[in-house]
This record gives C-alpha cells, sequence and structure tokens, in this order.
C-alpha cells in the first residue's frame, strides 16, 4: 500500500499538470479611450470600452470600469467610438452605372468578373466602417453572393458580415434586361415567379440556397409608357410572407408607387426599399403595421446626376424634389427608417454618403447614426449588433469628430474593428 500511494499521487499530479497545460489562454483584454462614445442610443462624453476576444467586456465612465492589468491601452484623441454600422441595402455584385449601365453589367460581364468585383467591393465596404450589410440581390450574378458570404466568415477576404437575398423574385416579365426583338431570350437580373405555387417554390429555392432575406420587387417600371406599376397581387405578397415567415426570413419590398407600398404593407413585410411616392397616408399605414424604410436616398441622386444634374447648381429634379416630400412624410408619420443606401448604384465604400442625405434631408444626426446601429440591428433581428454594450460583438468604428455635431464625420473613419479584430 505504501509502495502504491506515491505512484497514484504522481499519477494525479502529472495529470492536473497536464489539464492546466491544455486549458486555453484568456483572450486578450484591449481598452479604447476615446474623447466620445456613440452607444447606439445616445452620445457619451467620459466613456471607456473594454474589450475581451470578439466581444465587449464593458462600456462606461472611465472611473466605473475595472480594467485588468495585463489590458493593452488604445488611445483614440479627439474620436468618436460607435458600434460598426449596418447598411441596409447594397447590391456587391453592381458598380456605379456611370461607368457601365446596369443592362451592359449583367449581359456583358462574365460572373468571374463581377464576383472579382464583389471581392473588392467587400473590402471597400470593410474599411468603410460597414460591418454588416443587407445584399439585397445579386442582379444576375445567381447565388453567388452566398459563396461570397463564406468566403469572409472563413477568413479567406476581408468583408462585413453579409445577410443574403441571392437571386430576388419579381413577376414574370416585368423585370430586366429586355429587348425590343421578342425571339430573344435574355438572362434576367433576378427569379420570374407567379402565383401561390411559383412563389413558394422561388422562395423555398432561394432559402434553400442559402437566402437569409428574401427581396421582391412589388412593382416595376412595367406600366403603360413604362411607368412603374404594381407588379404582385396582395394575395401573392402576403403568401411570400407566410412561406418566408415560416423558417423565421424576413421580406424586402421594392417598391416605389403608392399601391405597390400599400400592397407591401398590408401583406406584413419587414421593409420597403425606395418609397419614392409614398403618401402621408401610405407612411401612416406603414407605422400603424410596423413596416421599415429604407429610403435609398443617395440611389436616388447619383442616378441624377448621372443624367447631367449638378447638385447644387441645377434646379432639382421632380424626382428628386419628390423623394424630399416623401422623406418628409415618413418622417412625420414616425416610421421607422433604416439606413440603406442602394450601394452599387454608386461607389462601395462610400457608403456615408446616404447617412448625410438622410440629414441633409431633414434627419437628426443622432438618429441617422441610430438608424445606421441599433435601429437595423433591431429590425433586421441582429442579436448582439448595433449597441456598444457588455456582451454585444466588438463591431466597432472609430471616427475623426463628432458625428453628432457634424454628420460628415463618419466619412473620416480612423478605425475599424471587426468580431474584435482591428482590420484598419
Amino acid at each position: 500500500m505504501k509502495k502504491i500511494l506515491p505512484a497514484l499521487l504522481l499519477l494525479l499530479l502529472t495529470t492536473l499538470g497536464l489539464s492546466a497545460q491544455t486549458l486555453p489562454a484568456a483572450a486578450p483584454y484591449t481598452l479604447f479611450k476615446p474623447d466620445r462614445v456613440f452607444d447606439g442610443h445616445d452620445l457619451h462624453t467620459g466613456w471607456v470600452v473594454l474589450v475581451q476576444g470578439k466581444e465587449i467586456a464593458a462600456a462606461g465612465p472611465a472611473n466605473q470600469i475595472k480594467v485588468p492589468a495585463q489590458a493593452t491601452v488604445t488611445e483614440l484623441k479627439g474620436m468618436t467610438l460607435l458600434p460598426g454600422l449596418i447598411e441596409g441595402h447594397s447590391h456587391l455584385f453592381l458598380h456605379p452605372y456611370n461607368e457601365t449601365t446596369w443592362n451592359d453589367q449583367v449581359l456583358t460581364e462574365s460572373r468571374a468578373e463581377r464576383t472579382a468585383r464583389a471581392v473588392a467591393h467587400a473590402r471597400e465596404t470593410l474599411m468603410a466602417g460597414i460591418t454588416t450589410t443587407r445584399e439585397l440581390g445579386t442582379e444576375g450574378a445567381g447565388y453567388d453572393d452566398v459563396g461570397l458570404k463564406a468566403a469572409i466568415n472563413k477568413g479567406l477576404i476581408p468583408g462585413p458580415r453579409i445577410l443574403t437575398a441571392t437571386r430576388a423574385i419579381v413577376a414574370t416579365g416585368s423585370y430586366g434586361p429586355k429587348s425590343p426583338v421578342a425571339e430573344i431570350s435574355l438572362p434576367q437580373g433576378a427569379e420570374e415567379a407567379d402565383g401561390a405555387e411559383g412563389l413558394t417554390r422561388a422562395i423555398r429555392s432561394q432559402i434553400g440556397h442559402g437566402a437569409d432575406v428574401i427581396k421582391l420587387y412589388a412593382d416595376y417600371r412595367w406600366g403603360l409608357g413604362d411607368q412603374a406599376a404594381p407588379t404582385f397581387t396582395l394575395e401573392e405578397l402576403k403568401l411570400a410572407v407566410q412561406v418566408a415567415g415560416s423558417s423565421g426570413r424576413m421580406v424586402a419590398v421594392h417598391s416605389s408607387t403608392a399601391e405597390g407600398m400599400r400592397r407591401a404593407t398590408l401583406a406584413g413585410v419587414t421593409t420597403i426599399e425606395h418609397g419614392d411616392n409614398g403618401t402621408p397616408e401610405i407612411f401612416k399605414l406603414m407605422k400603424e403595421h410596423n413596416v421599415a424604410l429604407c429610403p435609398t436616398l443617395a440611389a436616388g441622386e447619383a442616378t441624377s446626376s448621372y443624367k447631367g444634374w449638378r447638385k447644387g447648381i441645377d434646379p432639382e429634379p421632380e424626382r428628386i424634389k419628390q423623394k424630399h416630400i416623401s422623406f418628409a412624410n415618413a418622417l412625420k408619420a414616425g416610421v421607422t427608417i433604416c439606413f440603406g443606401g442602394d450601394v452599387g448604384v454608386f461607389a462601395h465604400g462610400d457608403n456615408a454618403r446616404e447617412l448625410l442625405l438622410m440629414v441633409d434631408y431633414g434627419m437628426k444626426p443622432l438618429d441617422a447614426l441610430r438608424s445606421a446601429t441599433s435601429v437595423n440591428a433591431e429590425v433586421f433581428k441582429l442579436n448582439h449588433l448595433g449597441l456598444i454594450k457588455p456582451g454585444y460583438m466588438a463591431d466597432l468604428i472609430a471616427v475623426e469628430g463628432n458625428p453628432a455635431e457634424d454628420i460628415t464625420a463618419v466619412k473620416m473613419v480612423r478605425m475599424v474593428i471587426k468580431d474584435g479584430v482591428r482590420v484598419k
């Protein structure tokens, strides 16, 4: 027995030693000391933010935060620390239409070229402080956004988190590209589907291919004289929401007409994109049904500039005048406004252009910042994103100056952190 006890003791000590050696090392701490912190809701001075690994460990007044002795301190003098911005409406597989028209991108650029561009666009997006984006349709590039998302998630390429919509869905005959020669069959910028059976099959197929969100076009420029007109019926839209919702997915709807917006709202969609011709009555209805608006102001101004309009020099085109009116009516009705510029129509990396226009069109800077952080996180059901709060993901950006006083500060991004890793 006396010989057995020392052997058992040695075995126990050896086992404990091995266990201690195999315990994972604690994630490192970093303390950020900016001039001010926008936490997703409010602006604070005298705050610090403590990050451990991928998560925010603490945030608050400097004298109330217990900082581990081994923490690395990052001074951010003159800067504001914010949650990583959440883009609500992007097209990573498109590039500005003044470079190449939408038709030519869909018809003459190979899938390989478009994916190569999307890789570059994803990096530009992240460097601009967008750590999450809702990608609302590949516009003819199939399901390639799912592959792009996987490459980013695996660390192969830099880019934001992506909520994918894959091909998007349109009513037969309503979308493009189109040809005056009826005998020619052209590839389409989205998937055509109609009726209960067709829509159900398309939605389930897109989900099966990796769609995180379902995008439909409730109207498009297929009316008489190429005017925008509704496509799907109210019953079709309701079905789409029901089919997508059964898998926990939201529905985003392109709509610029009052009737298309009315149908989409009554169908129970999550967001309406554009909303150019929304009326006070329509926005009141959206508010009652808790449907959010992605106004895409930047896309409207970009396309007008491509046609020769010089902002600040020429009179505003009717489209821009109407956009001012509709946005003012949405604000007055209290509709939830999402930050989403339809980037791809204009240059990736210039996403913040939308925030500047939201303020220019009448929104308060703090409300615009909330729209790009906590509001989009809530509308898109992004748990643990959009706030600087203990337990939330360490997606953080630092900008020069105070964006609550001068919104142009969001264009001066000095630091980008995604998943606790500094990428800029």
